[in-house]
């Protein structure tokens, strides 16, 4: 508990709101899907992932199995396939720099993919595991939103991490 304060009041600090983006993919991203005032749920991990399908019209997503997760994405988006090479998003709880590399070495990925990260400020471990990821040079964009985090492989951009109050 004192660890989740002390990295919130950190992230505060650190943190920018929209206007404080250089990057337009970036930018849109913010303004355009994670401000939008629509919600779709009351957990703002799961609202950034229903958010994000909707903003980038994915249609193959991989979810760490969590059958009522599945069952809430399949009621507002019926046509999304589970699980299918590539993905465009993968949402895990849980992501360290070996199973991120898994992913890129079975082809789970491809240049437009986004992984969500939920609670990377949770505890020591998930704070560190998402240090070491966004530090990895296959990452080019990674945007930390407190309650999750969001990491992109894009080949046209170079790369920047960004601390976002959303």
């Amino acid at each position: 508990m004192f660890f989740e304060l002390l990295s919130y009041l950190k992230f505060i600090f650190k943190s920018t709101n929209a206007h404080g983006v250089h990057s337009p993919f970036v930018f849109q991203y913010v303004t355009q899907c994670l401000y939008a005032s629509k919600k779709f749920h009351k957990e703002t991990s799961i609202n950034v992932l229903l958010k994000s399908i909707a903003y980038f019209k994915a249609n193959r997503i991989y979810l760490d199995p969590n059958p009522s997760l599945e069952k809430t994405v399949n009621e507002i988006f019926p046509n999304i396939d589970f699980d299918t090479k590539p993905v465009d998003i993968i949402y895990t709880d849980r992501l360290a720099t070996t199973r991120f590399e898994g992913f890129l070495s079975k082809g789970k990925l491809h240049n437009d993919s986004m992984i969500l990260v939920d609670g990377i400020h949770q505890n020591e471990e998930k704070a560190e595991d998402w240090k070491m990821l966004i530090a990895s040079p296959k990452i080019t964009v990674s945007i930390d939103m407190f309650h999750c985090g969001a990491i992109f492989i894009r080949k046209e951009q170079v790369k920047e991490h960004f601390t976002i109050r959303i």
